[in-house]
């Protein structure tokens, strides 16, 4: 490789390590204040999981077509786009005084986010190539750090600074950061969108034999994803509603969440490389399901008579979760570029377009089973998904 194509490369992988930390911190700013958010709008927990279907239907939308897109004019001419409707979607729920104005919110977050997603991980694929050496986990490990920064942030200011303008703080701060990111990635003759000399399908059927090795890696997603909705958008209801804690310290399951996402991320390139792919989604799920389970199992109840005790117990089971899920998007997204004979781009989107669906449909099964039950006892849904990503982890040695 040219000196000057590797230092273009290594300029990408930074513009893109701060576009993913910035993906995290809008995607996530608004979970630290969803509790206030919920009650500003009037919605109980299964109207809020109905609301959230809306963000699902917009990142279905976002991840269809942003793949093709990308085949046609490049990841950067996409993420130009992309970042400009994340922070409107952001600013738009932190404006909601009405549940028609959050559903906007969350449709428009949700488009913006998914054509984000794709794009940026699409790009990641080709950097990786280009610098010879496994770098996709540190990628998702500055989104997991976005998360976590914005968690910890929202829930130290809710006692002083409104949800409306916590949000459109963020929304407007992280418009104008994204700007010098996407001046630094690679350009489209580079970013190998179109296949290179390989003959790629950009347009692929919904199902076929063809394409069975992207539902199937798909559906494993999904329940990685599922677990990890669940645990972004309940974590603060469960402390408040279920366990009688705070604001701010309600938030602390998701950033306990994120923070061990942050540490499994940055050394997932390393353990991929050790226990290889399959075996490292198959420990992911149920190590982290079994952990998260047990975590709830024990905590909700003991919060009652022992709440420090509780506290600790509840937050470890977020970890067990967090640790687990975090290398299993890049384990599927690179495995899903080396698909032979479909367009990285496009085999991406698909794999992602059917986990992405269980990162917004997951909160909103969740909060429908929370209102016929309750919420401890529907975050066994999530916990469940999480051991059935473990086990589909058998995709790997095909």
């Amino acid at each position: 490789m040219g000196n000057d194509l590797l230092a273009t490369a290594k300029r990408a992988q930074i513009g893109l390590l701060a576009m993913f930390f910035l993906m995290g911190v809008v995607s996530m700013a608004w979970v630290a204040r969803i509790p206030e958010i919920r009650d500003v709008n009037g919605l109980n927990n299964g109207q809020l999981g109905l609301i959230l279907i809306s963000s699902t239907v917009g990142a279905l939308i976002g991840a269809q077509l942003s793949g093709r897109l990308i085949h046609t004019y490049g990841t950067k001419a996409v993420i130009r786009v992309a970042v400009v409707i994340m922070p409107i979607g952001l600013i738009l729920m932190g404006f909601a005084t009405s549940p028609i104005m959050l559903i906007a919110g969350l449709f428009v977050m949700g488009l913006g986010y998914s054509s984000m997603d794709i794009s940026s991980n699409t790009q990641a694929v080709v950097i990786e190539k280009l610098l010879g050496k496994r770098v996709m986990s540190s990628f998702h490990a500055l989104w997991s750090s976005g998360a976590f920064v914005t968690t910890v942030f929202g829930g130290a200011i809710a006692k002083h600074v409104s949800p409306r303008d916590n949000l459109v703080g963020v929304g407007i701060v992280c418009f104008f950061f994204f700007i010098p990111s996407v001046r630094s990635l690679l350009p489209a003759h580079l970013d190998d969108h179109s296949g290179g000399e390989e003959e790629t399908q950009v347009k692929i059927p919904f199902f076929s034999k063809s394409v069975l090795p992207l539902w199937a890696m798909g559906i494993g997603l999904l329940g990685g994803l599922i677990a990890e909705g669940a645990a972004s958008d309940w974590g603060a209801i469960l402390l408040r509603d279920d366990m009688g804690f705070g604001v701010g310290v309600n938030a602390s399951a998701f950033a306990t969440f994120s923070l061990a996402m942050i540490t499994s991320r940055f050394l997932g390139d390393r353990v991929l490389d050790y226990f290889g792919p399959r075996k490292t989604v198959l420990l992911g799920g149920y190590v982290g399901g079994a952990g998260f389970g047990l975590g709830i199992a024990i905590g909700v109840p003991l919060s009652s008579s022992h709440p420090l005790v509780a506290l600790i117990v509840i937050n470890a089971g977020f970890a067990c979760a967090g640790v687990g899920i975090g290398p299993m998007f890049p384990a599927y997204i690179v495995a899903a570029s080396q698909v032979s004979g479909i367009a990285s781009s496009v085999a991406i989107a698909r794999v992602g377009v059917i986990g992405l669906a269980g990162y917004f449909i997951g909160p909103s099964v969740t909060g429908a089973i929370a209102q016929v039950t309750s919420l401890p006892l529907a975050m066994g849904f999530p916990i469940v998904m999480l051991l059935l990503a473990g086990y589909q982890s058998h995709i790997f040695r095909r």
